[in-house]
């Protein structure tokens, strides 16, 4: 469903898109969830949980998109946490998705796309586009797709 009122803030945007920011998860160690210099916040890795296995055998392609858009989620979750507000995202910098596969699976972009077409909707190209990365790996705990963000803000 897209959203096309850019007068609407970004949370007012989720909500007519029918999504719901995720609750915080524990962290799985010793670090900050993420860190402000200057104008850029970089997150640290963020996993979705709801999504186990390696795309390409456990999980579709369909349910490894699915799987980024969830984790893009969390994410937004952290920097509203950080900011107090979305809208106070200037741009999205930089996505590197990591995305458990085998070792054939190769589109790891249409998976990725799950991100990138989140933020996309939610922000308008000129603040939600953004340069990226997306890689075959390994994840801890069988999570199908980690993010790795860093975003301009004001």
């Amino acid at each position: 469903m897209k959203v096309q009122n850019k007068s609407l803030r970004p949370e007012e945007k989720l909500e007519k898109m029918g999504l719901i920011l995720p609750k915080k998860r524990e962290k799985a160690g010793n670090y900050l969830s993420c860190v402000q210099t200057g104008n850029l916040l970089f997150l640290s890795g963020v996993v979705s949980h709801e999504f186990i296995g390696k795309v390409g055998s456990d999980l579709t392609m369909e349910e490894g998109y699915e799987a980024a858009k969830t984790a893009a989620l969390l994410a937004l979750t952290t920097i509203k946490e950080e900011l107090g507000e979305l809208s106070r995202v200037k741009k999205f910098v930089k996505l590197l998705g990591l995305i458990n596969s085998t070792l054939d699976f190769t589109s790891h972009a249409k998976v990725m796309n799950g991100a990138s077409d989140l933020f996309v909707e939610l922000f308008g190209e000129e603040t939600g586009g953004h340069a990226r990365t997306a890689i075959g790996v390994i994840l801890p705990r069988g999570a199908a797709i980690e993010l790795d963000i860093i975003v301009e803000v004001e």
